[in-house]
């Protein structure tokens, strides 16, 4: 299995809003199809799910929105599992420009789900390999600058 991944796409009409960038939905949209791509990349594609009895579920999202983002402009996402356990990933997204711009993050905690019981689940064997291998290739990094934010008004 390939550590690295990669999902492109480029900012339709109708994700364009009235101040003439993508909207903020869209970006999450952009990212939601990306997390659906990773989570196919790492094995778990339909086929496997079926296999299996077993998806996987979002948590919880947090969205940067660092720069615009405009109509026709291709841009690309890139993963990094940042940690995971037994059932749960935290994933961090990237969506960078045609320019290498850094547009747009995604800091998410999903769950793996066992689809008979309807509730979470260890990842099978051969899943779990696979976020190992990409969490292994990030390990020694740095977290992201905006990984772990929270909202909040900073008072002095």
């Amino acid at each position: 299995m390939e550590q690295s991944f990669l999902f492109k796409q480029t900012v339709p009409a109708d994700w364009v809003d009235y101040n003439g960038h993508m909207n903020d939905a869209e970006y999450n949209r952009a990212f939601s199809q990306a997390t659906d791509a990773f989570i196919d990349h790492l094995g778990l594609d339909e086929e496997a799910r079926a296999h299996f009895s077993y998806t996987i579920f979002t948590l919880e999202t947090h969205t940067c929105y660092l720069q615009e983002m405009k109509q026709a402009s291709a841009f690309e996402i890139t993963a990094r599992v940042l940690d995971y356990d037994a059932k749960r990933i935290h994933l961090f997204l990237f969506m960078h420009d045609a320019e290498s711009n850094l547009v747009a993050t995604l800091e998410e905690m999903l769950m793996g789900i066992d689809q008979n019981e309807g509730r979470g689940a260890p990842f099978p064997e051969a899943i779990k390999e696979s976020i190992a291998g990409f969490y292994e290739k990030w390990s020694e990094h740095d977290l992201p600058k905006q990984a772990g934010r929270t909202i909040g008004i900073r008072r002095k």
